[in-house]
């Protein structure tokens, strides 16, 4: 990233309830190819936040160009792998991979 013209992108996704704990479980190693992955593809300083209550998922990450960075994910065999796995937990799973539901939440203050 040249931060430059860094994009901060927050998302939500919806766990289902009862597999929250195996969501967690399921993050405590992920694969090293995956995460090779995701830094090659431009995402960097990427966190993931979960209230446990209700499954709700906050993600956060920077990168210079989000929806090439998706682009670039989407083109990986590991990452289709890891997005069949993870489809399980989530809410309208059966419709489309986790990372397919990703919205950007419109970002309307910063206080660098």
């Amino acid at each position: 990233m040249s931060g430059a013209t860094t994009q901060r992108v927050c998302f939500l996704l919806q766990l289902k309830p009862d597999r929250v704990e195996d969501y967690l479980q399921a993050h405590q190693e992920v694969w090293p190819e995956m995460l090779e992955a995701l830094r090659a593809a431009g995402w960097g300083n990427y966190s993931l936040f979960l209230r446990p209550a209700d499954g709700l998922v906050v993600g956060y990450l920077e990168t210079d160009d989000f929806a090439l960075a998706q682009q670039r994910m989407a083109q990986t065999e590991i990452n289709a792998k890891w997005q069949a796995g993870m489809a399980q937990y989530f809410v309208g799973g059966s419709q489309a991979d986790p990372d397919e539901q990703i919205t950007p939440l419109a970002e309307y203050f910063h206080l660098a």
